[in-house]
């Protein structure tokens, strides 16, 4: 794949969807087999440090289910330490220039880059996704990004002063907003950490950020790479769960909170900064529709289409989640997409025939299985449909067809190697049934006609539309979506904005 990506309050922080629910298969808890392993720290004005409190969480091998690392559960004091050093850093980093701040992420990409292999292992012990996938998606791909934050950090404009009222000049200052509190998923957690410090910095602000509670290790790693680089104080990361997270959302320091997350905890930090007036920043859960028209070649189509539905095991919020395909072609489409899913395998990320990995966490494993179990009767299991082996977890890309627009598998987001297909008979109504989700974040057309491509793009309500892809995002694009999906862009120079405060400022000329 190519570069991308690409999720009350966060639990495993999941992109995009997840509940806390018991664990469907008692067998699994048997396969955490207790072992000499590390206990992470905090890391907090520029050291790693432990945090006041004493729990711990469990990080768990999603392909083995056996414990690598624990981590701590930050307490409100701990969230206190850390937004105390990042208040104070602001007060020398915000007043950096554009050209000083530029240096520095060039000099943490580079260092990024030399230190790829250590971060792709850290992230592999977490994920389980294949390492090759972590080292060109994540890694090589963040370095890519800061590389281009670091360049938009000497590009923000504001309005050209001038004289609008007689005798006075005004002019706008874009300025940093402060102290930002982050919080970011278990699906890519590299590049996602990359995605809320690249912009937050490059605009001159500090930040707090909170990693998802089941893969911590990697962002542990950015911040390792980050001493002797960052100032201290300038990022901090506190590791934890959800109370945690509702501490940074709730802490009176930061004027922002950033989540890509659940649309269940969206709502969750949005309700707790309106209690202080601070600023939200949500990229939330989709349910992407590729709609694919009766002029494609249909192999080709199939096999792209499955590449953009299991990359990751599905676990990603652009991913092609619901294939509308015209009625002419349907049940060629379906034969050819079945085999297509058929031969995208999953299992150990040291078999490099395998396309994707295990669903991280076997919380969110238990919701996958039970989507599937809950099916309709008029639902059709054309391929997959069941867990892969007894360690792990590990779950057969999966085909459903027949169903219906109000199934629940068709509107509620699952987030894994699970995809519908259904028919339509106009352009109108594959339009109808793409926008009839709660969701909005991406979206596809695949076709030949271009007039087609246009109308279809222009009436599809989604954050992004692809035409003949999927998936694919640049540095210089904005990601973000509409309705459920959230608010606020990631990517681009809006990214960048969205971390600025506007400042008029009115001279006299006398």
């Amino acid at each position: 794949m190519k570069t991308h990506f690409l999720p009350g309050y966060p639990d495993s922080s999941v992109c995009c969807h997840t509940y806390r629910t018991k664990d469907p298969f008692p067998h699994s808890a048997q396969r955490i087999r207790p072992v000499a392993t590390p206990t992470l720290k905090n890391f907090v004005n520029g050291r790693f440090i432990d945090p006041a409190g004493t729990e711990l969480l469990d990080i768990i091998d999603p392909t083995t289910g056996d414990l690598v690392a624990r981590a701590p559960v930050s307490t409100a004091a701990d969230v206190d330490e850390a937004m105390t050093a990042a208040k104070t850093a602001f007060r020398t980093w915000g007043r950096t220039t554009p050209a000083e701040r530029q240096r520095a992420l060039l000099r943490l990409a580079d260092a990024i880059d030399a230190e790829s292999d250590a971060i792709v292992e850290a992230q592999h012990r977490n994920t389980g996704q294949p390492r090759a996938t972590i080292a060109a998606d994540e890694v090589a791909a963040g370095a890519d990004q800061l590389r281009f934050f670091a360049g938009a950090a000497r590009l923000l404009e504001g309005k050209s002063a001038g004289e609008y009222l007689p005798g006075m000049t005004s002019w706008v200052r874009r300025e940093p907003i402060g102290v930002v509190g982050q919080v970011t998923p278990w699906n890519f957690p590299f590049l996602m950490a990359i995605w809320k410090i690249g912009p937050a910095l490059a605009a001159g602000n500090t930040l707090v950020l909170k990693p998802s509670d089941t893969t911590p290790e990697s962002t542990l790693e950015l911040a390792r790479i980050s001493q002797g680089i960052l100032p201290d104080g300038v990022m901090n990361i506190v590791l934890g769960n959800g109370g945690t997270g509702a501490a940074i959302v709730e802490h009176p320091v930061p004027g922002l909170v950033s989540i890509t997350g659940s649309v269940r905890a969206g709502m969750a930090v949005a309700a707790g900064a309106a209690k202080t007036l601070k600023r939200a920043h949500l990229e939330l859960g989709g349910k992407a529709p590729a709609l694919v028209f009766a002029d494609v070649d249909v192999a080709k189509t199939a096999a792209a289409i499955a590449d953009f539905s299991f990359y990751n095991a599905g676990q990603d919020c652009t991913a092609v989640t619901r294939v509308l395909v015209h009625e002419s072609i349907h049940d060629e489409f379906v034969d050819a997409f079945v085999t297509e899913a058929r031969s995208r395998t999953t299992g150990s990320a040291d078999d490099a025939d395998n396309y994707f990995g295990p669903l991280n966490n076997v919380n969110h494993f238990g919701d996958v299985v039970r989507k599937v179990a809950e099916l309709p009767d008029h639902a059709v299991i054309a391929t997959g449909g069941h867990q892969i082996g007894t360690a792990g977890f590990f779950f057969e890309p999966t085909v459903v067809t027949k169903v219906r627009q109000t199934d629940a598998i068709v509107q509620e987001e699952t987030f894994g190697p699970v995809i519908t297909v259904q028919s339509f008979t106009s352009e109108d109504e594959a339009v109808t049934l793409a926008n009839d989700v709660s969701y909005a974040l991406a979206s596809s057309v695949w076709t030949r006609d271009h007039p087609t491509a246009m109308r279809v793009s222009r009436d599809l309500d989604f954050g992004a539309v692809w035409i003949n892809t999927h998936i694919l995002l640049t540095a210089e694009m904005p990601h973000g979506g509409f309705k459920q999906s959230g608010y606020g862009k990631d990517l681009s120079m809006y990214g960048v904005e969205d971390y600025t405060r506007i400042k008029h400022v009115m001279s006299s000329l006398e």
